[in-house]
């Protein structure tokens, strides 16, 4: 089971990754939207704003997001890290259900590109 410090440098590392990037992945990733991410085995959920084409202001509460992000995710540590890591195919996870993310059909459309 990864641990919340292993989440928490995964979601650094995930918007490292975006700040880098370029192309549609860059343009996908200029979105001005709330963000929650949701550890479900460590009852813990990160919030964040995704802006200027990275995960900003990333911080964790215990237990479910406090209000409705406009994009959220639920997953496991372990599934988060994977992802990040280039392990585990996102469209297989969140098909699957491992990876449950919710957004307007709007957003889902421009983040496609990302995911």
């Amino acid at each position: 089971m990864a641990t919340l410090d292993q989440c928490r440098a995964a979601l650094d590392r995930l918007a490292q990754n975006m700040s880098s990037a370029d192309g549609d992945v860059r343009s996908a990733a200029a979105l001005d939207r709330s963000l929650s991410c949701r550890i479900t085995d460590l009852d813990t959920t990160f919030l964040g704003r995704l802006a200027g084409g990275s995960i900003q202001d990333v911080t964790s509460v215990p237990g479910p997001p406090p209000h409705k992000a406009e994009i959220r995710l639920s997953m496991a540590g372990d599934d988060l890290v994977a992802l990040v890591a280039g392990d585990l195919n996102f469209a297989k996870a969140w098909g699957s259900g491992r990876v449950k993310l919710e957004a307007s059909l709007r957003d889902l459309l421009r983040l496609r590109t990302l995911l």
